[in-house]
């Protein structure tokens, strides 16, 4: 039974959230065009948001073009290359809407599409999530956490925890290299430059041991930071470790 005070904050914040659309009314998440309800997607965004959907390979979450009808596929690049990982799932691939709204929230200080991605992440990674005894999202060593003052995955991280009821855990990986910027390089690269950047505190370890770990992200671009950050996480003592990101840079898909 609601009680009169707990009836009257629902009142008060009812009353604030319509002045408040009045005075600032709600606008579309990817290009600021008017919508309906705050923090959405205006139809012309929405549909051309590409969605990943089934078939898709089962360890990297890239989508194929076309359905087969065979079953379960592997891609090239996990035959090739396996990941570090379990699996991997993504929202959209990183293109138009998917990368706008990426930049804003890493790059624009629009904190608030935070809950909106993770809501669309928490539903992409489902399955995962039903799995995972934990959420952790992928760290910024100190110099860039001081700078950008957030991590875009920690705060996508506490957004699917909320929904999916899992603790988030942000002191269970720290990055203890200040990388270059990963923008430019080829996966070689990316791998090289991530040697070394990422540890589980010793203090953390009791915490860790057994459990199923999903790392959150905002992009999965070559997977080299997935594959660096799992790869400690299991050596740590994760039973296992699984991959969640808003966005997926997947050149098989076309």
């Amino acid at each position: 039974m609601v009680s009169a005070a707990q009836f009257l904050r629902r009142g008060v914040r009812s009353i604030s959230a319509g002045a408040l659309g009045l005075v600032y009314p709600p606008t579309c998440a990817g290009c600021g065009a008017a919508t309906a309800d705050p923090h959405a997607l205006c139809p012309r965004c929405w549909s051309s948001l590409r969605l990943i959907e089934q078939p898709y390979c089962p360890h990297l979450g890239t989508p194929f073009p076309v359905d087969l009808g065979l079953g379960l596929l592997l891609s090239p690049r996990a035959i090739a290359d396996p990941p570090v990982f379990g699996r991997a799932r993504a929202v959209a691939l990183y293109d138009d809407v998917a990368r706008d709204l990426v930049h804003r929230l890493k790059y624009e200080d629009r904190l608030d599409l935070a809950a909106p991605m993770a809501r669309m992440m928490a539903s992409a990674g489902a399955e995962l999530l039903r799995e995972a005894d934990c959420l952790v999202p992928v760290p910024l060593h100190w110099t860039r956490l001081w700078r950008r003052r957030f991590n875009q995955a920690a705060l996508l991280g506490r957004g699917i925890g909320r929904i999916a009821s899992l603790p988030c855990e942000t002191s269970l990986l720290t990055r203890v290299k200040a990388t270059r910027s990963q923008v430019g390089l080829s996966r070689a690269a990316r791998a090289t430059n991530l040697q070394g950047a990422f540890r589980v505190p010793a203090s953390a370890k009791p915490r860790l041991q057994g459990r199923r770990v999903l790392l959150i992200d905002d992009v999965t671009t070559t997977g080299s930071t997935a594959n660096a950050a799992s790869r400690v996480l299991l050596r740590g003592g994760a039973a296992s470790v699984d991959v969640l990101t808003f966005a997926l840079v997947a050149a098989e898909a076309g």
